[in-house]
């Protein structure tokens, strides 16, 4: 079965500059607004497995995990600063009304 959107949350549902977790079909994604542009990725920090939502700060597209400081590019899921080294997996994203959906 290949990949396939998921209408996963109301785009009103993640504010401009926030991150918030989702679950879509048993995955814990975290879905940041960056000036009402959506991007989905794994929630799980690389290095120790932190909740991306629950402890990132999000600045522009860059989400520092406060947990032990590493970086990662939103739009990519490249890491920007250790201790992680491997970056987080990236989901691609459409808005369809007011849905936001993720390719799974």
């Amino acid at each position: 079965m290949g990949a396939e959107y998921i209408t996963a949350i109301k785009t009103n549902d993640v504010r401009v500059g926030n991150v918030k977790a989702i679950d879509v079909r048993g995955a814990r994604i975290a879905v940041a607004n960056v000036g009402g542009t959506y991007y989905a990725f794994d929630d799980a920090c690389t290095h120790e497995e932190c909740s991306l939502a629950e402890e990132g700060e999000l600045a522009g597209t860059t989400l520092t995990c406060t947990c032990h400081g590493s970086e990662f590019d939103v739009r990519t899921g490249n890491v920007l600063a250790p201790p992680a080294t491997v970056p987080v997996k990236v989901y691609r994203t459409r808005v369809e009304g007011d849905a936001l959906q993720i390719e799974v």
